[in-house]
């Protein structure tokens, strides 16, 4: 053996494993999300899924380069090896599941009750609905679960979330139930909302609400996988998904 060769094989002993795993991944995103992900001035895709993978990039020692593409095909894409991993606020589901490997989630948008200012409501539980009026948005998850959980709850339907919030506002329901990402936006961004507040958030039921938002992956890739895992959970750990969401979002999204 060379001395040159003897000296190279030394120094990749030395390394850190992380350094050796990934040296480059190309990542895929919408860049129609926001604040997932979108698009900024100069074109380029930003937002909090881009600056989490970002973050996980720099923990396995990866060079990552983002790509953009059609919603439509970012699976096909990704089975198809024109990129390594998928980040764009995609749910994990059965479905899904069959085509290719998630990471854990690293998001989880919580259902949550709104109700009008001055309202004492504070808890989504069956005492503390008992004999209220619920508006769910119809044929959505939360109507399935107060059917199931809390069948007792008398639910009145809406197409959408201005209606419920124009019955709340009128005193027709005591509380809306719906995606709390929706009710944020609408509470801020609406004179509608200048009424009310965010109450409660409804337990965190995967049966109804999902699994959560999981890195998307190919099957094959079982070692990339693990090594996003790992990262995901130190960020998790140490409280730099905290920081990365506080960035974007007015709650906490798991």
């Amino acid at each position: 053996m060379s001395r040159l060769l003897a000296l190279v094989l030394a120094l990749l002993a030395l390394a850190p494993c992380g350094a050796r795993a990934a040296s480059s991944l190309r990542v895929a995103s919408e860049g129609a999300r926001p604040p997932f992900n979108y698009l900024d001035a100069n074109n380029q895709l930003a937002g909090f899924e881009i600056d989490l993978m970002r973050e996980i990039c720099k923990r396995i020692a990866a060079e990552c380069s983002f790509v953009t593409q059609e919603w439509e095909s970012l699976v096909p894409g990704l089975t198809a090896k024109q990129y390594d991993v998928v980040i764009a606020a995609m749910e994990i589901t059965e479905e899904r599941r069959e085509r290719i490997a998630f990471s854990e989630p690293y998001a989880r948008t919580p259902s949550t009750l709104i109700v009008e200012r001055a309202s004492a409501l504070a808890r989504a539980d069956a005492a503390a609905l008992k004999g209220l009026h619920v508006g769910v948005p119809a044929d959505g998850p939360q109507q399935s679960y107060f059917e199931d959980k809390l069948p007792e709850i008398e639910l009145r339907r809406y197409a959408t979330l201005e209606e419920a919030m124009l019955d709340l506002a009128e005193g027709r329901v005591d509380a809306v139930a719906t995606d709390k990402l929706a009710a944020f936006d609408f509470l801020k961004s609406r004179k509608e909302g200048r009424c009310c507040r965010i109450a409660a958030d409804l337990p965190q039921d995967p049966a109804y609400f999902g699994a959560g938002l999981g890195v998307g992956l190919r099957k094959e890739d079982s070692a990339l996988k693990s090594s996003v895992d790992a990262a995901l959970a130190a960020i998790i750990a140490d409280g730099t998904l905290r920081a990365i969401s506080a960035r974007y979002f007015d709650f906490e999204l798991r």
